[in-house]
């Protein structure tokens, strides 16, 4: 007779997407969207999670509307609860305009005083893993990017062998 099987905790996969308008609105609905989202997954306002999301948000959606924008078409913000992680997806329909990837080149700093050029530098900085991954359909790129929540690992793996935190 087989033994028993120990019952796993149930898998929850959170998962938030939202297509905006590619205006500097849609960019700053994006920031405000992403925290109040990351809140109600039990990731509160102004913890370090929460703070380094909406700045990489903040950044990649600037992109996304500044240097990504297509006339008459949106850009989309996706975010989700992979185990441990926040990951953070900012799509565009550009295709002829693309970020450096990781380990491609070094990402310059800019000059104190220059007025752009800290997007990625500052996505570089906050996020433990980033990424640019083509789109076929439809065409453009994705920038996603990841924050670890050694916190909520550790609440994870509490919960899966019944102990409380």
């Amino acid at each position: 007779m087989p033994a028993p099987r120990t019952p796993q905790p149930p898998v929850t996969v959170c998962v938030f997407t939202q297509r905006l308008s590619a205006t500097p609105r849609g960019a700053r609905l994006a920031r405000h969207l992403a925290v109040n989202q990351l809140h109600t997954w039990g990731i509160p306002h102004g913890s370090d999670a929460s703070e380094a999301v909406a700045s990489i948000v903040a950044e990649l959606a600037a992109n996304a509307v500044t240097h990504g924008r297509v006339p008459g078409r949106d850009f989309e913000l996706r975010l989700s609860l992979p185990t441990g992680s926040i990951r953070v997806e900012v799509s565009d329909t550009r295709t002829e305009s693309h970020p450096p990837k990781p380990g491609d080149v070094r990402l310059p700093l800019p000059h104190p005083l220059d007025e752009y050029g800290r997007g990625l530098v500052l996505v570089e900085a906050l996020a433990d893993r980033w990424e640019v991954v083509e789109r076929d359909e439809p065409p453009g790129k994705t920038v996603c990017a990841e924050v670890d929540l050694p916190a909520w690992s550790a609440l994870i793996r509490m919960r899966g062998t019944g102990q409380q935190p």
